[in-house]
């Protein structure tokens, strides 16, 4: 066989080259490791390496058809690096140079310490149990009185943490309240405090620029309010405080945590919250960024789709803001010369609500309260809305109950028909005062007794005493029911009961016995029951449940859930991970000639003859049928105005309830509802359609 000889020269180059390569490599490991080894171990061992949280994106929220309400919006927050403050020769001048930078640029800082920030010094007077239980254990951990005055607090302060006697009062205030939290993250263990959140470009710059030591920037997220309504349902989000640390602590919330604090913000968390990340990282000790190493990437959070048509919401709030300042500036007026003749004035409207549900889903569309606030500044005007009279932080949709007075007749009236104690043929001939229980002293009358001088309805059956709200009739009827039977319909239509919305909500009650007796220690008296069956007595309802009612009618008994969460996406879009199921929450057992007959009545209310209503409706692409209700308050109180209608009358699809505390009749409503179905049904239809079709392709 062959063999190839390698020449000598060659073999010589190989070696060389061989030679050279060891040599070099030699030569770079002594100069890394001895000539320039102790620099690099300087830099390494100098470098400084922290964990962070890394905040996860909070879901936006978007109306019923993708229109979006809230997202976020970056923002910068400062820490406060306690290693490099307390390094300065003067960490309490660098403090005050911190607070002065975001006093200058209009920015705030966190400041929980509850003693005045002006002298004299006290206690502020709003103190929270939070703030209240960390001032104790601070005081303790100092070996003070709990029963400490508030100057003492400071004394001790200035002394503890070496706050120079030639700063201002109000200065060593400031410095101490900072101090106070930094020394509060430490006892605890807990998280950076954050000095400052969404801190404003000028100021970041201004302490950039002054070279202020002592603080770290870091990028975050804040709520961004896409639409002036709808405050109330959507709600706000602020920092988790110790009282609902038990609620997040098995859901690795960190301490500096935002939450929802209401409405759908704190109903929906646990699908907007997401779940933070966590990262290693690496600085120079002149806090140069050296590198970033994400240990875990955070997930964002859900995005939440409501079943609210913010269009719609958006002219259920002018309407009904629009229709009670109207109304206060003519009373406003009159009050005027009431107190320039020495007259009785005229109590003006204090608050109101209106909502709009589907009939056939039980889905709010639009819940609207009055007065309302800007979402956005709540926070920053937070005192100013406590103070207000009329309660603007009140959701009454929710919230608020009122008596339902004759709109609750159709209620008195199904359970008449489904326990066949009348049929819808039966008539009554109307005396206008009802005089069964006159020898005990009780003879109520109608009210068209009461107005028009003796006059009464005449023969008349339940469709009509519905059209004509004849209290007469349902003295009587009401009367041969009873509390009991009238109490179980109530509660089948939901009235008194929870509506399924997610939301907080008062439930109110039906008036009955128990009640009576528990709450309000005396017997239940045959009187009761008459004004129980007209929506008076001690029954008082909730707009929301009002509405579901009045759908509930408008579908032959059957009640749906009031859930306002239609869907939950990922943060992508790309699945959905929660989608609205219809839920039945009871069914009323009658046939459909008893709905049949009370939707006639309600038709009525509109369009009988000697409706005065008519007018109203009549230009509407709709029929509607709907239901007045005066509520008394007691003599010498404007009444409460209390209306509800469906539309259309065949083939309902929409239910509106409208409560006005101090409105007056509540046929003055009627304007309000027949500008909603107006809206409805031509505007809002043909937008819905378009808006529809574009969210599916998302």
């Amino acid at each position: 066989m062959h063999q190839r000889v390698i020449k000598p020269g060659r073999l010589a180059f190989l070696v060389i080259l061989f030679v050279t390569a060891i040599c070099v490599y030699l030569g770079a490991l002594y100069k890394l490791q001895i000539i320039d080894g102790a620099e690099y171990y300087k830099v390494n061992t100098s470098n400084v390496v922290t964990k962070k949280v890394v905040p996860a994106a909070r879901g936006n929220i978007f109306d019923r058809y993708g229109r979006l309400l809230v997202s976020n919006s970056a923002c910068n927050n400062i820490t406060i690096d306690t290693t490099e403050l307390f390094e300065q020769e003067d960490p309490n001048g660098t403090i005050l140079r911190l607070i002065n930078a975001m006093e200058r640029y209009g920015d705030s800082y966190n400041d929980t310490l509850p003693i005045t920030m002006d002298a004299p010094f006290s206690y502020i007077e709003d103190m929270t149990y939070l703030q209240r239980s960390m001032l104790d254990a601070w005081l303790k951990a100092n070996k003070m009185n709990l029963d400490a005055t508030a100057v003492e607090v400071l004394a001790k302060m200035r002394s503890r943490y070496g706050i120079d006697n030639a700063y201002t009062a109000s200065e060593m205030r400031k410095i101490a309240g900072i101090r106070y939290e930094i020394n509060d993250r430490y006892n605890i263990n807990t998280t950076d405090y954050i000095f400052a959140e969404n801190v404003s470009m000028g100021a970041l710059t201004y302490l950039m620029e002054q070279d202020v030591a002592g603080f770290d920037v870091s990028t975050s997220y804040v709520r961004e309010f896409k639409t002036n309504y709808a405050a109330h349902i959507l709600g706000y989000t602020g920092l988790l405080t110790a009282e609902e640390w038990d609620q997040y602590a098995d859901q690795d919330y960190s301490l500096d945590a935002y939450v929802g604090k209401d409405g759908a913000e704190a109903a929906f968390e646990h699908y907007l919250h997401g779940v933070d990340g966590e990262a290693k990282v690496t600085t120079t000790v002149d806090g140069v960024l050296v590198s970033t190493e994400y240990n875990k990437e955070p997930r964002p959070g859900d995005h939440v789709y409501l079943t609210l048509d913010i269009g719609l919401q958006e002219v259920c709030e002018e309407t009904l803001g629009s229709h009670i300042e109207a109304i206060n500036v003519e009373r406003d007026k009159v009050n005027e010369e009431a107190e320039m003749y020495g007259t009785d004035p005229e109590e003006t409207i204090s608050g109101g609500a209106l909502c709009v549900v589907n009939v056939n889903t039980g889905e709010p569309l639009a819940l609207a309260s009055w007065p309302s606030y800007d979402a956005a500044s709540m926070l920053e005007t937070y005192e100013e809305l406590l103070a207000d009279p009329n309660a603007p932080l009140f959701n009454r949709c929710l919230m608020g109950v009122y008596a339902p007075g004759s709109t609750f007749k159709p209620c008195t009236a199904t359970a008449l028909l489904a326990e066949k104690l009348i049929s819808p043929t039966t008539t009554l001939v109307t005396k206008g005062q009802y005089t069964r229980y006159i020898d005990d002293g009780y003879a109520p009358e109608c009210w068209i007794y009461s107005t028009y001088d003796g006059l009464t309805h005449g023969e008349i059956n339940v469709a009509q005493a519905i059209t004509y709200s004849c209290n007469y009739f349902f003295y009587n009827f009401g009367d041969l029911l009873g509390i009991d039977k009238m109490a179980r319909y109530a509660e089948m239509y939901g009235l008194g009961e929870h509506t399924g919305i997610e939301l907080t909500e008062a439930t109110g009650q039906m008036s009955t016995r128990s009640y009576k007796e528990q709450y309000e220690g005396i017997s239940w008296y045959n009187g009761d029951t008459l004004q129980a069956a007209i929506g008076q007595s001690f029954t008082e309802f909730t707009p929301l449940q009002m509405a579901e009612y009045c759908a509930a009618l408008a579908n032959f008994g059957t009640r749906h859930s009031a859930s306002i969460l239609k869907e939950t996406r990922s943060y992508d879009y790309s699945t959905v991970t929660y989608e609205r199921d219809d839920e039945v929450l009871s069914t009323i057992d009658a046939n459909e000639e008893v709905f049949s007959t009370i939707k006639y009545g309600m038709w009525g209310v509109i369009y009988d003859k000697a409706s005065t209503l008519t007018d109203i409706f009549l230009p509407l692409s709709v029929q509607v049928a709907a239901k007045t209700g005066t509520a008394q308050r007691g003599d010498g109180l404007k009444n409460n105005a209390m209306f509800i209608c469906y539309a259309p009358y065949e083939n309902p699809e929409i239910a509106i309830a409208i409560a006005v505390e101090k409105g007056g009749a509540g046929a003055t409503l009627a304007p309000l509802a027949a500008e909603i179905v107006d809206y409805y049904f031509t505007f809002q239809k043909s937008n819905n359609a378009l808006e529809a079709e574009v969210a599916s392709l998302k």
